[in-house]
C-alpha cells in the first residue's frame, strides 16, 4: 500500500509541475499568403459582419443567433452569439483598427465556460501577396492550462479553416 501511494505521491507532484511550469499564459498563431491586395483582404476582415463570411466558429452551429452592434468597422461594433452547447453563448467586440494593416478584437466567451481572449488580425504586403496571420492570447487558470499542450493543433484546424475561406473569399 505504501508504494501505491509513493506512486500516486509522484504522479500528482509531476502534475504539478508540469502544471507550472506550462503556465497559464497561452498564445497561438497562424499565418498564409493570400494573391491579393491588402485592401481587398481588409475588406473581408473589417467588420464583424465581414468576419463572420469566413469565421470558422460560426460553422459550429447552423441555428446560431447572432446579434450586431456599434458602427461598422470601428472600435466597439461587436456580435453576440447564442448557439448549441458547441457554439455555446458570448460577444466579439472590436478593440483596435489600423486601416489595411490590423484588427484587433476580444472574445467574451459566457457559455459553456466564462472565458476572455484576445485576438489580431494582421495584414503585411509580401511582394504581389498579403501575409495575413490570426493570432489568440488567453489565460488560463490551473488546471485547465494542461490543455494548452493538446490545443495547438485543434487551433491550428479551427483557424486555419477560417484562413482558408478568408483567401478564397479574397482571392475571386
Amino acid at each position: 500500500m505504501k508504494t501505491f501511494f509513493k506512486i500516486l505521491a509522484a504522479i500528482i507532484a509531476v502534475l504539478v509541475l508540469v502544471m507550472l511550469l506550462v503556465g497559464k499564459e497561452y498564445h497561438f498563431e497562424t499565418s498564409t499568403a493570400i494573391n491579393a491586395p491588402v485592401e481587398k483582404i481588409w475588406q473581408n476582415m473589417h467588420s464583424m459582419k465581414a468576419f463572420n463570411q469566413w469565421n470558422p466558429f460560426m460553422e459550429l452551429d447552423p441555428n446560431i443567433k447572432v446579434k450586431y452592434s456599434g458602427t461598422s468597422g470601428n472600435v466597439g461594433e461587436q456580435y453576440c452569439w447564442e448557439g448549441n452547447s458547441e457554439a455555446g453563448k458570448g460577444c466579439h467586440v472590436i478593440t483596435g483598427v489600423i486601416v489595411n494593416r490590423k484588427l484587433s478584437t476580444k472574445m467574451l466567451f459566457k457559455e459553456p465556460f466564462e472565458s476572455n481572449a484576445t485576438s489580431d488580425l494582421i495584414l503585411k504586403p509580401e511582394g504581389n501577396t498579403t501575409k495575413v496571420t490570426w493570432t489568440m492570447d488567453t489565460e488560463l487558470s490551473y488546471p485547465v492550462n494542461l490543455m494548452s499542450l493538446f490545443m495547438d493543433g485543434e487551433m491550428e484546424k479551427s483557424f486555419g479553416s477560417g484562413l482558408r475561406k478568408l483567401k478564397t473569399l479574397s482571392e475571386k
